[in-house]
């Protein structure tokens, strides 16, 4: 199956191969006609790095009128970073296209540099939720005349304390436009969204995790003693040493002091977790994206918007607690066709998380002895 035969235009199909993205993935597969071809809501279920950006921007570029200067769809996202990424994936997609000018929008930037780029012609704007009531309320955006409004990550947005700012989005909107909704899972929470804003005959479509896993991806353990993991670790770094990743910690407290004994084995490390600024994450992002950081610790939370191109592995010192955050991690790497390698280090009474990771994803793991 191809792009063009899922009825994308030749112009936006060119813009895609250019960046490496020939052939749907399974949610592209089975989102993309319908949502060029229907004008109804839409729920769609499916893990992080299934390739959901082109699964709702491409159908979301063809609504667009770009001769009509105003704002017709509005895509919601958990962090600035998946907006800031959103939105660099829509203008790369249109680059044989007419112009569709996007604008992203999000807390920890200065309110008035927002304000001045939204006098700029816009057709769609990629917004963190409280960043947007907040326009909306100094009346920088008129979102009345919306005909779509997407919402990525829609159960992370709830679990980040967004419900009330979703609920009036969704409710000065009522009646005009349509609902794409994207999740990797769907809580009670988010059910009560559903139904109270979301069409009743809105198309439901889910992705199963074998589906998810990227099959590019290698993915091994090694067992250790607790003790030895950081010379285990430093062991695999010196045998990829020009090489780039991102070590998973289960706490920011493990990030913390890993980072410390990273850098004082003369590893250039940049931190991201939780409870950091946004000022101290773009700083560390730039550094790492730039190449002047080769390894990155990080908490599960700090790291969704990641994507940085051309990362060889990714490294679980500590096991997440859910399947869907192991998903999320190893799908950092092995992005726009390239392979990539998943390492867990684990202690021998983890073994049976393993192969029940196996069994669940549908994903072979092999031990490094």
């Amino acid at each position: 199956m191809t792009f063009l035969e899922l009825g994308v235009p030749a112009n936006l199909a060119k813009g895609l191969n250019e960046i490496g993205i020939s052939t749907p993935t399974k949610i592209q597969e089975q989102a993309i006609p319908v949502l060029i071809n229907n004008d109804i809501d839409f729920i769609g279920k499916a893990q992080t790095g299934t390739g959901k950006t082109a699964a709702f921007g491409i159908p979301l570029l063809i609504g667009i009128n770009p001769s009509v200067n105003e704002v017709q769809a509005l895509v919601l996202s958990p962090t600035r970073e998946l907006g800031q990424q959103i939105a660099k994936q829509l203008f790369k997609y249109t680059k044989y296209t007419e112009k569709i000018f996007t604008e992203s929008v999000y807390g920890g930037e200065k309110i008035e540099k927002q304000l001045s780029r939204l006098k700029r012609p816009t057709h769609i704007i990629v917004a963190t939720p409280g960043r947007l009531i907040d326009l909306i309320e100094r009346k920088a955006v008129d979102i009345s005349k919306i005909k779509t409004i997407v919402m990525d990550e829609a159960d992370e947005m709830l679990s980040m304390g967004f419900k009330k700012e979703l609920t009036t989005i969704l409710s000065k909107t009522k009646g005009y436009r349509n609902v794409w909704l994207f999740s990797a899972t769907i809580p009670a929470s988010l059910t009560e969204i559903i139904n109270s804003y979301v069409q009743k005959n809105a198309i439901r479509i889910s992705v199963d995790k074998n589906d998810a896993i990227n099959k590019k991806i290698d993915h091994h353990f090694v067992i250790d003693e607790e003790a030895n993991k950081l010379d285990t670790l430093t062991y695999f770094l010196k045998s990829r040493r020009l090489e780039r990743g991102i070590i998973f910690t289960k706490t920011k407290v493990a990030a913390r002091t890993l980072s410390k004994q990273l850098i004082a084995k003369n590893y250039e490390v940049g931190l991201l977790e939780g409870e950091m600024t946004q000022k101290e994450r773009d700083k560390v992002m730039r550094a790492f994206k730039k190449g002047t950081t080769q390894l990155l610790v990080s908490t599960d939370v700090a790291a969704r918007g990641i994507d940085v191109a051309n990362l060889a592995f990714v490294v679980h010192y500590q096991l997440p607690d859910q399947i869907e955050y192991y998903t999320h991690r190893s799908g950092r790497t092995a992005r726009a066709g390239n392979t990539g390698l998943s390492l867990a280090l684990i202690v021998k009474q983890e073994l049976k998380i393993i192969r029940d990771l196996e069994k669940k994803l549908g994903i072979r793991f092999s031990q490094i002895r």
